[in-house]
């Protein structure tokens, strides 16, 4: 092959081989990494989770690969079906889905699978496409419609019941919701009848739900049973002091006294073995994160895109919080994974395909300025 034969190839190829950007891959490799590090004391009983765990990451990075190849524009087209498709997907949940462990979450199609992950991120796709179109005339019945489109996945979620994975999806149309322009006197408005509604809510938790809470407020009346998670979690968190006891050396892990070690609670072994400074190191990466996803949406090429950026930036920081939150005991237990160090592929997906998406938002902001 010629010289100008390859070069003309590598032209043509170049475009997929330059779609991340730099430094949101960066923060993500050294979350991921860390996790690894991590993943590998915790899951030392556990044969293959580092292992399954890098097949994870490999299947994650394929798609937000993919993700950042899709132009906003094509992800503004395809909002309405993707949309669409997911609610009806919740619906075929709700009619004929596969209960285990006395949930109906799973759909059986070959292999069972949880069709709630796609409205994270259709859910801020269709919310940050109705707003597009509604720019310039925003109106409070244009935020009670987008309301409306919200609450329907929500709903459906939280009958299944999975109230982790319909707190994540609120907050993913909450945040494009507010980032559209909702007023602080309506947000304000919106929480005093949120509060003044939860004795009605709390007469629809399902009861396991309401021990949940009734555990955060005292996880001592029951230490064996419903406070047996936090009680653990709690001592191992504090337990690791400022420089921790030293990685591959928590006892609280090892002996077994963690549950979920590996996915909802693996900070707390993360804690234990790193300690304070490992702590504000991992907030470090998580702020950077966030930081550059924040700097994606503000820099975005529409209004569309910078919706769609900030809401998915604002997602990994309410993975992040409410996982923190619910380990360290400030937030109930709503098995909600810390993204990019937990165990597991399905929301190492979802992760990955919001990062591919502000990847695409950035490429094409470059694009659009040359």
């Amino acid at each position: 092959m010629h010289i100008h034969e390859r070069r003309s190839l590598w032209r043509r190829l170049r475009p997929y081989f330059t779609v991340f950007d730099g430094p949101l891959a960066l923060f993500l490799f050294l979350l991921l990494s860390t996790g690894l590090v991590c993943l590998y004391s915790a899951g030392i009983d556990f044969p293959g989770r580092v292992e399954g765990q890098i097949r994870n990451i490999l299947v994650a990075f394929l798609f937000m690969w993919v993700a950042a190849l899709i132009p906003p524009q094509t992800l503004l087209r395809l909002a309405v079906p993707v949309y669409t498709f997911g609610v009806a997907l919740l619906v075929a949940v709700f009619l004929f889905g596969t209960v285990k462990k006395g949930a109906r979450r799973w759909l059986h199609v070959g292999v069972d699978f949880q069709p709630s992950e796609i409205m994270k991120i259709a859910m801020p796709l269709m919310l940050a496409w109705y707003f597009q179109h509604k720019e310039g005339v925003l109106r409070w019945s244009t935020f009670l419609v987008a309301a409306v489109l919200l609450m329907i996945p929500v709903g459906l979620i939280a009958k299944q019941p999975d109230l982790g994975t319909a707190l994540l999806v609120l907050a993913a149309g909450f945040y494009v919701i507010f980032l559209a322009g909702l007023s602080w006197r309506t947000l304000i408005g919106l929480f005093l009848a949120g509060a003044a509604s939860l004795p009605v809510v709390w007469s629809m938790l399902h009861d396991y739900q309401r021990e949940r809470v009734k555990t955060l407020i005292d996880p001592t009346t029951d230490p064996l049973g419903k406070g047996f998670h936090i009680i653990q979690s709690t001592i191992a968190v504090g337990s690791g002091g400022v420089t921790g006891k030293g990685w591959l050396h928590g006892t609280q892990a090892h002996l077994e006294f963690i549950p979920e070690r590996t996915t909802d609670f693996i900070f707390a072994v993360y804690s234990e073995e790193f300690g304070l400074l490992g702590n504000l190191f991992l907030l470090f990466l998580y702020l950077l994160l966030i930081g550059r996803g924040l700097m994606i949406a503000a820099n975005a090429p529409s209004f569309f895109a910078r919706l769609l950026a900030g809401a998915i930036t604002m997602i990994f920081f309410t993975y992040a919080f409410v996982n923190m939150g619910m380990v360290s005991g400030i937030l109930p237990v709503v098995g909600v994974p810390l993204p990019f160090m937990s165990y597991g592929g399905t929301a190492l997906l979802t992760l990955g395909v919001g990062a591919g998406i502000l990847m695409s938002i950035q490429r094409h902001r470059k694009l659009v300025q040359t």
